[in-house]
């Protein structure tokens, strides 16, 4: 089995530990918001049997189900939904073709699929931020306070800009701003923070990372800033499978000595996109 660093695994875990343990396991060691009503559920398979290997991702993506299937793994712990809705409501999709493999593909070969987002997100510090700084080199500049906040040694946005390119293996990002500005403190709202979450950050960093926008709010709050010339702001879109997929490579880092008998492997669903 390959995984993005190019190990080979093989074999059942020595000691066989079910995935409702494994499941039970993360809860107990995160320190999770209490929530009336949550996406962190399985959202196929059954959590009785035996874990043979776990694969932890941003997307439980048909490919990634499929690589699963041929590696022998049967628990996928994703970040986002399987069924392309928050809800992983299914309802609507009951006669749709790609739900139905996706569907099936899961139930013939016994693979669970469990969401990790709320108590990720609400893990402190946040799982899913933490992976993002580590991956950056950044968690000395998170402020204590504020661990969205990093102040950084001084750079041009043009370089910010390419040093993340660099760090999150981007095709392409979109960047609003002078390239010349001068950048030290940083806002990281990865993933997809509401519009007014990101403009509230904006008034106190000089440049904003985020995973996506939607482009009639922050995107033309940062234009407006920048043409009124009083406080002008950087903006920089990574996408959101990009910006969130260290937080779920670093779960898999976090989970290994907790399960020193069972295989743990980050497996990137990767950028949906390709750029023309």
């Amino acid at each position: 089995m390959q995984s993005g660093g190019g190990v080979l695994l093989s074999g059942l875990p020595k000691k066989e530990l079910t995935i409702q343990d494994v499941i039970n396991l993360i809860m107990d060691e995160t320190t999770h918001i209490q929530m009336e009503s949550t996406v962190d559920t399985i959202k196929s398979g059954d959590p009785t049997q035996p874990v043979r290997a776990i694969f932890t991702t941003f997307m439980a993506t048909q490919s990634i189900i499929d690589y699963a299937v041929r590696q022998g793994v049967n628990l996928i712990i994703t970040h986002e939904p399987t069924f392309y809705n928050h809800l992983d409501e299914t309802q609507w999709l009951e006669n749709n073709q790609v739900y139905q493999k996706k569907r099936k593909t899961l139930e013939e070969n016994g693979i669970v699929v469990w969401r990790f987002h709320d108590s990720w997100h609400g893990h402190q510090p946040d799982g899913i931020l933490t992976g993002a700084l580590k991956m950056l080199g950044w968690e000395a500049y998170s402020e204590s306070v504020q661990p969205h906040v990093c102040q950084i040694p001084s750079i041009s946005l043009a370089e910010l800009s390419q040093f993340l390119k660099v760090r999150f293996s981007a095709q392409r990002i979109r960047v609003i701003g002078d390239s010349g500005m001068l950048c030290s403190r940083v806002g990281l709202l990865v993933g997809a923070a509401s519009g007014q979450r990101q403009i509230d950050m904006l008034s106190e960093v000089d440049v904003l990372v985020v995973g996506e926008v939607r482009e009639w709010e922050t995107t033309e709050f940062v234009r407006d800033a920048n043409w009124q010339g009083d406080q002008p702001k950087g903006l920089i879109v990574l996408g959101h499978a990009l910006s969130e997929e260290p937080g779920m490579k670093w779960l898999a880092e976090w989970l290994t000595p907790r399960l020193p008998s069972v295989i743990v492997v980050h497996q990137p669903s990767g950028d949906p996109f390709y750029f023309v």
